[in-house]
């Protein structure tokens, strides 16, 4: 049975050429919340069932009533809840077809269609991100653990062309499986902005950097892993078709410990906002909202503001949209956890964010006359968003720092108002 259905799924077109992309968003939720930090942590249990109330709107953060984990502020839908996603388990079953040239487009869109509709009120504003993470649409990317989409796709190929040589069936399976990959992502994003236009849609994770290796002899730089940004480059058709990129900076423990993470989070950014530069439209600049741990990857350790300062602050300095607080459900796992979690946000995170959302506002005002956001002259300077009333002296504010202009207005320090172009 599943070689039959191999053959029926291997008849139907999966061609890319005829997808559409519809207008960016204009990011308005965006520019109301000015440089918004929002929290995308399943931490609801820590009030309804421990009666721990985490205090995030004291300071600013920005939540979903009741800290739910879909609602109007961000929704974040993992590849279980979310149409019919085709991924292999650890074991190396198949679910929904296994890889992307076997999926069921048609009742995968059909089944998204009626969550989205259930779940996402008509007029959502919010973020809505996508966690796709199993396999990645580009073959090259596809190692380690991900070998196995490779070995199943080309076992396809060999399937339905049996005399074709192995150059043969890995050049096809290669074209096979990003042609599906890309398809299934674009016609999932394009039907959801159909249906929550104003929304800000995208996949969690993209662009990558690959720059967590602490580095060998030559030292650790920061820089994204030697030929990234060509592959990047090769997603164009997905920058073009997501209306937020939401890019991950969470922290390592590896590289916290030698002192790296400034110049990991850094590069990361630029590279996202290379994508965004490079790939425009002739609409507004797609927002880059990168997603951040509170904690160390893989553990519960928080961060210190030093942390913070390298993760949010550093993103903050070049120019993002805002950040996104994630983590998983371990963080609400008993009462004990949430009152660690409560303490954290009371006597760490909560005021830094506060700060940090003060000074972006302050130097938005001074350097960019409220019409734009700061962003380092120079990325690679150091100079950081000066916190809470520790505020320079606007001539020097202005020589570290210059604008990005919200929509409607340009020039050097955003002072021409025009009608933005529309298609």
């Amino acid at each position: 049975m599943f070689f039959l259905l191999w053959v029926l799924i291997s008849e139907v077109s999966m061609s890319p050429a005829n997808l559409s992309v519809p207008m960016v968003s204009d990011a308005g939720w965006l520019k109301r919340q000015g440089f918004p930090v929002i929290w995308n942590m399943p931490t609801k249990r820590c009030q309804h069932r421990f009666g721990v109330s985490l205090p995030v709107e004291r300071y600013g953060i920005t939540h979903n009533p009741k800290t739910r984990f879909w609602g109007p502020e961000i929704s974040l839908f993992y590849k279980q809840r979310f149409g019919l996603y085709p991924y292999l388990t650890h074991s190396g079953s198949a679910v929904n077809g296994g890889i992307p040239q076997l999926a069921d487009l048609k009742a995968h869109l059909s089944l998204t269609e009626g969550k989205l509709e259930a779940v996402l009120a008509q007029d959502f504003s919010g973020l809505a991100v996508l966690d796709w993470e199993e396999w990645h649409p580009l073959w090259s990317r596809n190692f380690g653990a991900k070998t196995a989409y490779r070995k199943l796709s080309k076992r396809l190929v060999t399937w339905n062309h049996p005399e074709l040589m192995p150059p043969e069936v890995r050049s096809l399976a290669k074209r096979e499986f990003e042609q599906a990959g890309r398809a299934l992502m674009l016609k999932t994003l394009q039907l959801a902005m159909s249906l929550r236009p104003a929304g800000s849609w995208g996949f969690y994770g993209f662009p990558a950097c690959h720059n967590t290796n602490p580095g060998g002899r030559t030292g650790y730089t920061g820089e994204c892993h030697r030929g990234t940004a060509q592959l990047n480059d090769q997603l164009a058709w997905l920058w073009r078709q997501s209306s937020a990129l939401y890019p991950s900076v969470y922290v390592p423990w590896k590289l916290a410990q030698r002192g790296h993470i400034q110049l990991m989070v850094r590069h990361h950014i630029l590279e996202a906002l290379r994508v965004v530069t490079q790939h425009a439209t002739d609409l507004m600049p797609t927002p880059v909202i990168p997603y951040a741990r509170v904690a160390f990857t893989h553990t519960l350790h928080f961060l210190n503001k030093t942390y913070l300062e390298n993760t949010l602050g550093e993103s903050a300095a070049l120019g993002v949209d805002g950040m996104i607080l994630w983590g998983e459900l371990k963080f609400a796992k008993n009462k004990h956890q949430c009152l660690k979690l409560k303490d954290y946000i009371e006597s760490v995170l909560g005021e830094y964010v506060v700060q940090l959302r003060h000074g972006v506002h302050h130097c938005g005002q001074v350097v960019c006359g409220g019409h734009g956001r700061c962003t380092r002259r120079k990325p690679h300077s150091g100079h950081m968003i000066p916190l809470g009333n520790k505020m320079p002296d606007p001539v020097l504010l202005r020589k570290a720092f210059q604008c990005v202009c919200h929509g409607g207005w340009s020039g050097q320090a955003c002072e021409q108002r025009h009608t933005p172009a529309t298609k």
